[in-house]
């Protein structure tokens, strides 16, 4: 049975590492039977959350109107979500972490999925991407039935394109067809 994949790349540039190693995950997890898309959260329109509550009063969403109610029905509609950001001061950078906050509108509807997670960082030392993990799974803890199945660490690499060169661009592909 295929399963619906869902890559949110927060990478700041196409091609960039984190964006590469989200398309290594899709060429592997569509080589396996699986429907997978991507979407490039810098060509979106995502406003902060302003925490007026109106989601959590009325039951109706949110009451910004931009992108992510178009992201939360296919976060929602999918089976496997992929998270990917370069690492920011040691942690996620804003694309991302807008995206996570305007989950509110929804999450408690966001059941039973599978996450990986995937981080790029100039630094070599995995250590450095612990806080970048850790705002992965503040996502995900808060799920109900969400299952962590795997994360990739694209260390050492700064210039875009340099991961091609690293474990993580094949770990990237195989993770993706793992996926069953």
């Amino acid at each position: 049975m295929s399963k619906k994949v869902l890559v949110l790349s927060a990478s700041p540039r196409k091609g960039g590492n984190s964006d590469l190693l989200c398309d290594e995950f899709i060429r592997g997890a569509k080589e396996s039977g699986n429907e997978a898309k991507k979407i490039f959260l810098r060509d979106k329109k995502i406003s902060y959350c302003t925490a007026c509550y109106y989601c959590r009063d009325t039951g109706n969403g949110c009451t910004i109107k931009d992108d992510m109610a178009e992201i939360l029905d296919k976060i929602l509609a999918s089976d496997v979500i992929v998270m990917a950001s370069p690492v920011y001061f040691y942690s996620i950078d804003a694309q991302m972490k807008t995206v996570i906050d305007r989950t509110v509108a929804k999450w408690r509807d966001i059941k039973n999925k599978e996450f990986y997670y995937i981080m790029t960082a100039a630094e070599n030392d995995r250590s450095a991407m612990d806080c970048t993990l850790e705002c992965f799974r503040g996502l995900a803890v808060c799920l109900d039935g969400s299952r962590e199945m795997g994360v990739i660490y694209g260390s050492g690499v700064y210039e875009a394109g340099a991961v091609k060169d690293t474990p993580a661009y094949k770990e990237a592909y195989d993770m993706g067809l793992s996926i069953k």
